[in-house]
């Protein structure tokens, strides 16, 4: 420990950029360590490191106490007094214990936790600076590529760019100088690990910033990115002073300024269109190039619509395999169905059809409910007579039950009087 650690604590300030103090702090707490481990002291210890002259002092730190029950920790407030009048109960007091043979093995120990401390301030140092630089572009080297990422230099770290994150329509060769858009920085365990992107739709919201001053200040504004990268991208743009056009503003006087961006991009298409409050207007411009005769939102869904177009721009309308329309629902956000014009009048023909044959099909079904009810009565009424009908012939029955017994009755008196008759003869004779 001499002035030659002085000496390298300087150069690692000025070529690595990390403080002084941060590699003081921890040498410190590796002299700590190396005493503690080789001396078997398990004490309270501090060490002080001279940052003038480059020397080390180990201190124990005692407490003044007023009974002590263990002399590597206490000290006796009579021998602290002898020391100075002005300890107090409770005081600390520091005591060099500085080994003479604090050495070789010491050294060893403090320079492996010192370098360990080294790394970690190098790590934390890039993390902190290329966090600054999230979502932002920088411009960096390709170093080298494998059947996973490609390799950017971006000076001190070394960025990763993933297969979904490269252009499709881009080879990547060493050394080639390309701006890459930083999409996240993670402060991973062995070193920061930065991942960049050629694909992210926040690349070309700074590259139009760094090509067209009024969207850089404000003036202009991207409101949404629909982006198929490598082959075409929608760009909704509003202007926030009535006197600039945004559309014209962006593509520039013969669309210098999006040319630009296009050969960054290398050839991917780009469709400019002006962003409204108007979501029907604004749906039909994120359908550009194509006319749109009217735009008619779905009642059931607030985020879906159907689109009419010309029937020999219903192609235009759709874009190659489905990419304009794409697109456009991606920049608008809403489910878009897009019909030609004589199909929408057939649809609108057919769902007027069922709207007319709606009221007839109730009309009938009423019909055949009341017939139902009609039904239901007369057989009530049937029950009824016919309930009438069982008690009359109940009662006929019972009358005629009485007539009988009447009648038979009758014809037995005249037996009776002949029984009389015959009587009397017999007395007489």
């Amino acid at each position: 420990m001499s002035k030659e650690l002085l000496g390298a604590l300087d150069t690692l300030e000025t070529e690595k950029g990390i403080k002084k103090e941060i590699v003081i702090d921890a040498l410190e707490a590796a002299l700590t360590s190396a005493y503690k481990r080789n001396y078997g002291q398990a004490q309270n210890v501090d060490v002080e490191f001279d940052q003038k002259k480059g020397d080390v002092h180990v201190y124990a730190v005692k407490k003044v106490v007023d009974q002590v029950y263990d002399s590597r920790l206490e000290v006796s407030l009579d021998d602290a007094m002898t020391i100075s009048r002005g300890y107090e109960m409770g005081d600390d007091i520091k005591f060099e214990v500085t080994p003479k043979n604090f050495g070789r093995i010491a050294a060893q120990t403090a320079k492996q936790v010192i370098m360990q401390r080294v790394r970690e301030a190098e790590r934390s140092l890039i993390f902190d600076q290329y966090s600054q630089y999230e979502n932002e572009v920088i411009t960096g080297e390709v170093e080298r590529q494998d059947s996973r990422f490609v390799y950017v230099n971006l000076g001190n770290v070394e960025a990763v760019m993933g297969r979904q994150d490269q252009m499709p329509n881009e080879a990547y060769a060493m050394h080639d100088h390309i701006k890459v858009f930083v999409t996240r920085v993670e402060n991973a365990a062995k070193d920061p690990q930065v991942f960049v992107s050629r694909t992210a739709p926040g690349l070309l919201t700074r590259l139009f910033e760094q090509e067209i001053p009024e969207i850089y200040d404000g003036t202009v504004e991207i409101m949404s990115i629909a982006r198929e990268a490598g082959d075409r991208a929608k760009v909704a743009v509003r202007s926030n002073n009535p006197d600039v056009d945004p559309v014209g503003t962006s593509v520039g006087p013969r669309g210098q300024r999006v040319q630009a961006i296009v050969s960054e991009l290398g050839g991917e298409n780009m469709d400019i269109v002006e962003w409204t409050d108007d979501e029907a207007a604004f749906i039909a411009n994120a359908l550009n190039p194509a006319e749109v005769i009217d735009v008619i939102f779905d009642e059931n869904n607030e985020r879906a619509c159907t689109v009419i177009v010309p029937d020999y721009q219903l192609s235009l309308a759709i874009g190659k395999r489905g990419q304009n329309a794409r697109l456009a629902a991606k920049l608008t956000g809403f489910k878009i169905d897009i019909k030609s014009e004589s199909e929408a009048e057939e649809f609108m023909a057919q769902h007027q059809a069922d709207a007319d044959a709606q009221p007839a099909d109730d009309a009938e079904d009423v019909a055949e409910n009341d017939s139902d009810d009609e039904t239901v009565v007369d057989s009530e009424e049937v029950t009824e007579e016919t309930d009438v009908v069982s008690d009359e012939t109940t009662d006929n029955d019972d009358t005629a039950d009485t007539d009988d017994t009447a009648t038979a009755d009758t014809d037995a008196e005249p037996d009776d009087a002949e029984t009389d008759n015959g009587t009397d003869d017999s007395e007489t004779l």
